[in-house]
């Protein structure tokens, strides 16, 4: 399956060399290496020194912008489901100088403060398959890198890239993806881009459905257009019985309900303020929606409980495949390492997928479940590095292991759920 994976991309390469390297690149970062970078990725590849690997981030000629496109088609063709939803967020990478593209003090939720770091705003596409990073952006800051024409030019920016919002950089990738073919009905993403009007715009133009988060702070209208208040205000509002407990999916202790409640914000009832009660805190998050044909609550629900697959794709991208392992500076180079690394974390979704035996949709089967957890990104990565660091391993010793883990997890997963459960009222 590798070397399939690995044919998607061989065209690209227009010499054997670098399509050798980009191969060696490729089983570097599902190795065991403690960092993947050029440096132990070449000696994890056996070679007496890092130059190949850097220049093939560096000068090799390849486009990271055709391979990214091998990704997003590799990624939809295994995991692609009628229930597929594309998500937006942004990640940052923490930085010590001043020379790496697109870098200055910016605030970064990877710290939960401002950080000297650059910031990636990516796009993902989740279904009941799995879920996987399918394009990316450097963000460019407008005035220490957009207005710097000496600074893009030593970094290696393009010199006809434009100044672009997170928000806008959304947007772009989201049109590209649909212009590749890719057939989805929902978008979500967290209030960066749920706040900005032009990307919502954007998105009803296209005919995708949204569910946004927003600021308690949003003005919407509701009363059929004749009365505006604030988000929060508007959840004071509502009677107790407007709100409906349903989960928003499984989590890593169970079934995580909230309350739910929903509100007309427009006349024609395709657009909605859908508010989550967390139970026990009562803390309060708002969504803004909107799809061509009327839906009812529990969809809203399983598309804004979708939006946490990225968080999940970014924890595996850099925990498992060195998302953020790279030591480069130029532009180029930046595209080339983040592409790489989103193909290697698309690799093992779709091992986890194919290893994964279908079930119908059970909302408590975990509750039940005696058997093993499914394999995992991380356990099938944990597997593949045992292999490529020690050959002589036997197979049958690490399926072993393997399967002892995942009973473990399986146990320690039940009593979670069934905690949950019996928390629940009634």
């Amino acid at each position: 399956m590798f070397d399939q994976a690995m044919a998607r991309i061989a065209g690209r390469f227009r010499r054997v060399e670098p399509r050798a390297t980009a191969r060696a690149y490729l089983l570097g970062l599902l190795s065991r290496a403690e960092r993947k970078n050029c440096w132990q990725l070449a000696e994890q590849a056996g070679h007496d020194r890092p130059g190949p690997m850097q220049r093939l981030l560096r000068s090799a000629r390849w486009d990271a912008d055709e391979v990214r496109d091998d990704v997003r088609a590799y990624v939809f063709e295994h995991l692609g489901s009628h229930e597929g939803v594309l998500i937006v967020d942004e990640t940052g990478f923490l930085k010590k100088g001043t020379a790496s593209a697109g870098v200055q003090r910016q605030y970064t939720g990877t710290a939960g403060r401002i950080e000297n770091s650059q910031v990636g705003v990516f796009l993902a596409y989740a279904s009941n398959r799995g879920r996987a990073l399918i394009d990316r952006r450097l963000y460019l800051p407008e005035h220490t890198w957009c207005q710097d024409a000496e600074r893009r030019t030593r970094a290696g920016v393009p010199g006809d890239l434009a100044f672009a919002t997170k928000p806008a950089l959304a947007g772009q990738m989201i049109v590209a993806a649909l212009d590749a073919g890719i057939s989805v009905s929902w978008v979500t993403g967290d209030e960066a881009y749920g706040q900005d009007p032009a990307l919502r715009a954007l998105l009803e133009a296209s005919g995708l459905g949204y569910v946004l988060a927003v600021a308690c702070t949003t003005r919407v209208r509701i009363n059929q257009g004749r009365t505006t208040a604030r988000a929060d205000t508007i959840a004071d509002w509502l009677p107790a019985t407007a709100w409906h407990r349903q989960s928003a999916g499984a989590g890593a202790k169970g079934p995580r309900y909230y309350d739910w409640a929903w509100i007309e914000t427009g006349t024609d009832g395709d657009r909605c303020l859908l508010i989550r009660r967390n139970p026990d805190s009562g803390e309060l998050a708002f969504y803004l929606c909107w799809s061509p044909n009327q839906v009812p609550l529990s969809e809203l629900v399983r598309v804004a409980g979708t939006r946490w697959c990225i968080e999940e794709c970014f924890q595996a991208a850099k925990g498992q495949v060195g998302l953020d392992h790279y030591q480069v500076r130029h532009w180029t180079a930046w595209h080339r390492h983040i592409t790489l690394a989103m193909l290697a974390l698309a690799f093992l979704t779709v091992l986890a997928a194919d290893a994964t035996p279908a079930r119908p949709a059970e909302p408590n089967r975990h509750a039940r479940s005696t058997g093993p957890i499914d394999l995992t990104v991380p356990e099938i990565r944990h597997l593949l590095g045992s292999m490529l660091s020690s050959p002589a391993t036997s197979v049958s010793r690490l399926l072993h292991w393997s399967i002892w883990r995942r009973h473990h997890q399986a146990t320690a997963r039940r009593s979670h759920y069934q905690r949950r459960l019996l928390a629940l009222p009634g």
